[in-house]
């Protein structure tokens, strides 16, 4: 009987081939995946019918503000696997690489995708609210983005990912456009002001109100780990500083 109930229990805990599909890949990796098979389905797709359908299918994927109060709400978790061109995806995924795996590593795989996906989510309300109530003068639109623009990208997710690390590894040293040598609290403010000033002063769409957005959702993530789990937040902040 007992013999019996352990190759029961063996056949019914062993994982499924899915489960070691998906396993075999972290989070990071599959997010990673994602946003490049998107990137690439959607141009190819706009090659195929043309320049005159790229405003078009954007309208479908991209996140609008006045489009999202219009009911295109569709577009908050759209916009975070879809991106501008080429560089914004390498620079986009080559920073999730380094950053997310080393997060993921932090808070474990489930963690690490609600605070990924629930932080972009977040960080595209806030760039709503915040360019369709005050970006309508032109100034405003400088500073918190024009209600008619296109936004997309994974920069608020991202930007929460590091805000995590900001309270949970301050010290840490990193490196701002792969050359800055940083402590990670320093680098993410440094960098937060950096493309703020460059979209002000330039008249850049860079979707600032996102990065910040995201910014709080880790911070407030963090600081919540922090206070839950005090002996193991200290111990990784002593440990990477």
């Amino acid at each position: 009987m007992n013999r019996k109930l352990r190759i029961y229990t063996k056949k019914r805990l062993k994982p499924g081939f899915f489960d070691n599909f998906f396993r075999r890949f972290s989070m990071t990796t599959w997010f990673i995946i994602i946003n490049v098979v998107i990137f690439i389905f959607v141009y190819s797709f706009m090659g195929f019918l043309g320049e005159s359908s790229i405003e078009k299918i954007f309208s479908w994927i991209a996140l609008q503000p006045n489009a999202f109060f219009s009911g295109v709400i569709w577009t908050l978790i759209t916009s975070m696997f879809m991106h501008g061109n080429f560089t914004h995806l390498f620079v986009n995924m080559i920073s999730l690489f380094f950053i997310g795996n080393f997060v993921e590593k932090l808070i474990g795989r489930k963690r690490f995708f609600i605070l990924y996906l629930l932080s972009g989510i977040f960080a595209g309300l806030f760039f709503v609210f915040l360019s369709y109530f005050f970006g309508i003068t032109d100034f405003g639109a400088r500073l918190f983005g024009s209600p008619e623009i296109f936004a997309v990208g994974a920069s608020g997710a991202i930007f929460a990912l590091a805000g995590l690390l900001a309270v949970l590894t301050p010290n840490l040293k990193v490196y701002v456009f792969f050359i800055i040598p940083m402590k990670m609290w320093m680098a993410i403010i440094f960098l937060l002001f950096v493309l703020w000033g460059v979209s002000v002063g330039a008249g850049l769409p860079i979707g600032n109100t996102a990065h910040l957005g995201g910014l709080l959702a880790g911070l407030g993530y963090a600081f919540y780990l922090k206070k839950k789990y005090k002996r193991k937040t200290a111990m990784i902040r002593k440990y990477f500083g």
